[in-house]
């Protein structure tokens, strides 16, 4: 498939935000994304020329935000109003191999809807994680040191080298990823087997158990990111969308010594490589 014909449904609700860092990232790395309203692919108040259908894009991004007020638990209203109305057309879609990406309150919404972990590549009927309260007990807003652990599964982030250790924001409230007491080991072994295991919080010298601040919620096992067996399902809770431009990391100026300025590649944050990644997933696969 050609990059300028992958069509990017970016979706979003009230109280999300951060969808339109993900369409300038789209954007700009030459795919055909689009801002479209919940209510425009449940066909619901809007005109026949708003209606959208699912099966007509390539990839669908959830972003962050506080969507529809994170009340009872982060991600769950939006979850359950999708499961309700387009449950077997996102079923449907993950199962064709297009990329599901969810970022912040987006990897909230994919944990409650169940499409992750999704042991069985397919959605439950109930969730097996969640991402909980900071152990901290507020909302965390900081640059999180990030290390891939993937072995290459992961449709998002198969442009990353082994081990590379990223700077990405992290902005939330409830970032703690969890399962249900006294599974934790079993579900870690599951994840690590599957090759699941995206991205893990670290400190300078990539401890993989480096506690807070380098963890900023107390996630188990320090994981930051995960993606389904297929790896075409995606979540994380810092913002690659955030960091695109190196002038975008909190730190740039102290480091323009290690640019290469001749070189406009150089100036690419941290960030970038995520969008970069499923585009060419989606190029190589379809």
């Amino acid at each position: 498939m050609k990059l300028e014909d992958i069509r990017v449904c970016i979706l979003r609700i009230e109280g999300t935000n951060c969808e339109d860092e993900l369409h300038w990232a789209f954007k700009a790395l030459g795919a055909q994304p689009e801002l479209v309203h919940l209510k425009q692919l449940l066909g619901v108040d809007v005109k026949s020329t708003e209606k959208r259908n699912l099966g007509d894009y390539q990839i669908l991004m959830f972003p962050g935000g506080f969507s529809a007020g994170d009340y009872i638990r982060a991600g769950a209203i939006w979850a359950a109003r999708i499961k309700a109305s387009l449950g077997s057309e996102l079923n449907e879609f993950a199962s064709n191999g297009y990329a599901i990406g969810g970022i912040c309150n987006g990897f909230q919404v994919l944990t409650e809807l169940g499409l992750l972990p999704a042991f069985d590549n397919k959605m439950t009927e109930r969730p097996e994680a969640a991402l909980s309260v900071n152990d901290s007990g507020r909302f965390e807003c900081r640059p999180s040191l990030l290390k891939y652990v993937n072995r290459g599964n992961c449709a998002f982030t198969t442009k990353i080298p082994a081990g590379k250790i990223s700077i990405m924001p992290s902005a939330h409230a409830e970032g703690k990823f969890l399962v249900k007491e006294g599974t934790q080991a079993e579900l870690y072994k599951k994840l690590e087997e599957n090759d699941q295991i995206v991205f893990k919080y670290v400190n300078e010298e990539g401890d993989e158990t480096a506690p807070y601040p380098y963890n900023p919620n107390g996630s188990i096992y320090n994981i930051a990111g995960i993606c389904n067996p297929e790896g075409n399902v995606f979540g994380m809770m810092p913002h690659p969308e955030r960091v695109l431009d190196i002038t975008n990391h909190h730190d740039w100026y102290r480091n323009t010594y290690k640019l290469e300025l001749s070189k406009p590649e150089s100036l690419h944050g941290d960030g970038v490589v995520v969008f970069q990644s499923v585009l060419d997933y989606i190029q190589q696969k379809f």
